[in-house]
């Protein structure tokens, strides 16, 4: 069977499209945080993407739309690996600044070479930009909430087979040109836009998944309570409690003291022990975290692998003293759990003098700390900087 670019650039807009528009409705009918939000940019990218090389395969006048799609394509990759940061709530201001710079790059370098240019007017640029994003992106999906998800693992998947395809892309496009017959039959048009359409059908999936896991359905009431039976914290409560108390504490000057704790191999215990042995771990980490941290701290959910504790401390060696209480105390807790099981435990500390009185900036802090904490064969408890 033979294809005509025209049909296959057609198809490929109707599922990008329909993916695009199924996921920007769903962010709207969901509370939705700010990594759907820029993942719906990107599939919005995407969606103009499909739109001006349509344009450009229709007439080859139109130039300017080979620039439109380049530099819309670059967002739509970049919009993923910036949902990604904002996900793991990374900072986002050099990021967005370089996902911008790509943009503009992409979309210029067509502007330059102009009409003269062809179908492949600044493709090389657009190449680099696909595999750093791409790759950032794929990075990205194994660190903090991401990486204890296995559904981010797919999408960390999709992107690093982006980044592979566009690295295989580029130096195919350098060694042999774009008229060369490898080229054409392996890396052209027609074979670019079925990959597309398989990464972007997976990436609709898993990122609505990833998103649902965060964003409740609009229309829906929050449960009377947010403390769970076991006392804990859902974040979004712990989240605006602890925006509260750094803003008080830091009219007064109090250190402010975010303990992150994280446990990980539940998915290997499960497998080699068993989902009830799982689930008594589970349950002793929570209740063993909200025991033994001070009694007037908040405790929260972190992701499925992780807790928060909020607290005023009066020095940052009191707040070393009730991390490693804490760190004690679910230690021997855990040992008495059937089977003699134990997690890697992994207790992470952020400072206000430190960090500042950002809720979210200590929250990172502690969380990052904590999976290096979980990763450290010296030390299970240790004290976070601010990027």
């Amino acid at each position: 069977m033979t294809l005509d670019l025209t049909s296959v650039l057609v198809m490929t807009a109707l599922v990008v499209n329909t993916s695009g528009v199924l996921f920007i409705v769903e962010t709207l009918l969901r509370r939705d945080e700010g990594a759907g939000r820029i993942w719906a940019l990107g599939f919005l990218a995407g969606m103009l993407t499909t739109l001006a090389y349509t344009m450009w395969s229709q007439t080859q006048e139109a130039w300017w739309a080979v620039a439109v799609g380049n530099g819309a394509f670059v967002a739509a990759t970049g919009c993923m690996w910036l949902g990604c940061r904002r996900f793991n709530r990374r900072r986002m201001d050099w990021s967005g600044g370089l996902v911008a710079i790509g943009v503009l790059t992409a979309a210029i370098a067509v502007g330059v070479e102009g009409e003269s240019g062809g179908d492949w007017a600044g493709a090389l640029w657009m190449f680099l930009a696909l595999i750093v994003f791409a790759g950032a992106g794929a990075v990205e999906c194994l660190r903090g909430a991401l990486r204890d998800s296995r559904t981010a693992w797919v999408l960390g998947a999709v992107l690093g087979l982006e980044a592979l395809y566009y690295v295989s892309r580029t130096t195919a496009f350098v060694t042999t040109g774009p008229d060369s017959p490898l080229f054409k039959d392996v890396f052209g048009t027609i074979p670019t836009a079925f990959v597309t359409v398989v990464l972007t059908i997976v990436a609709v999936v898993v990122t609505s998944v990833l998103r649902a896991s965060r964003a409740p359905m609009r229309g829906y009431r929050r449960r009377a309570t947010a403390v769970a039976r076991d006392g804990v914290l859902d974040h979004e409560t712990f989240d605006g409690a602890l925006t509260d108390l750094c803003a008080r504490a830091a009219v007064r000057r109090e250190l402010v003291g975010v303990i992150a704790v994280r446990i990980e191999d539940l998915d290997q215990i499960s497998t080699a022990f068993g989902s009830e042995v799982a689930r008594a771990v589970t349950e002793t980490w929570r209740t063993g975290v909200r025991r033994h941290a001070p009694s007037n701290a908040l405790v929260a959910e972190d992701g499925p692998t992780g807790l928060c504790v909020g607290v005023l401390v009066d020095s940052p060696a009191e707040a070393r003293r009730q991390a490693g209480a804490v760190y004690r105390g679910l230690f021997d807790d855990l040992g008495k759990v059937g089977g003699g099981v134990i997690p890697v435990v992994g207790v992470g500390i952020a400072l206000s003098d430190a960090a500042g009185y950002d809720a979210q900036a200590l929250q990172r802090v502690a969380r990052e700390t904590a999976s290096l904490a979980a990763e450290s064969v010296e030390t299970s408890v240790l004290v976070g900087e601010i990027e």
